[in-house]
């Protein structure tokens, strides 16, 4: 089988220079055009930006700030995070697109905010993938169930053929 678009899809936990290494590897053996992705997951992204917001009608201060008062704020508190956040995610990106081509590859980058499983599948159908690569962080039972497996998503949704990087579970991530 012949490959001539990888998508590789990459974060941040230890496994991501193994993920990045097998697309390389494979990108260069079969003269293919390698997309670095990025997913920010919107809702861990959202339950560690996003402000408490106090009870409608509460307002001990007098300050006549209520719920509907604070949300132009948080909008504009999380507008400010997820800038900060895509100027990080484009310079670790930068970072990869330029391992790849000193290696004589054609590669290009992308980024989103989502699901990152869904994210994945509709980039690899849009872009016309022929093979993901993707790592696995290794987690089991409930810590997988309750965090989630996009591997386990885009294995199953994929337009194309997925490669899954195996990680091995970490003792914080074994011990939740």
């Amino acid at each position: 089988m012949s490959f001539k678009k990888i998508l590789v899809a990459i974060d941040h936990p230890p496994i991501t220079p193994a993920v990045f290494e097998q697309a390389v590897h494979l990108a260069k053996q079969e003269s293919a055009n390698l997309m670095i992705f990025h997913c920010v997951d919107a809702d861990t992204r959202a339950e560690f930006i996003t402000p408490i917001t106090p009870n409608v009608g509460l307002d001990p201060l007098g300050s006549g700030l209520g719920v509907g008062s604070l949300q132009p704020l948080q909008q504009a508190f999380q507008q400010e995070s997820l800038q900060v956040e895509a100027e990080q995610v484009q310079k670790w990106l930068q970072a990869y697109h330029q391992q790849a081509t000193s290696l004589g590859i054609s590669a290009q980058v992308d980024y989103r905010v989502g699901n990152p499983g869904t994210q994945i599948c509709e980039l690899a159908q849009n872009w016309g993938a022929d093979l993901i690569i993707l790592g696995r962080r290794g987690l089991k039972g409930l810590t997988e169930f309750l965090e989630g497996s996009v591997s386990n998503y885009v294995v199953h949704h994929a337009p194309c053929s997925v490669l899954v990087v195996q990680g091995e579970e970490t003792a914080t991530a074994a011990s939740h």
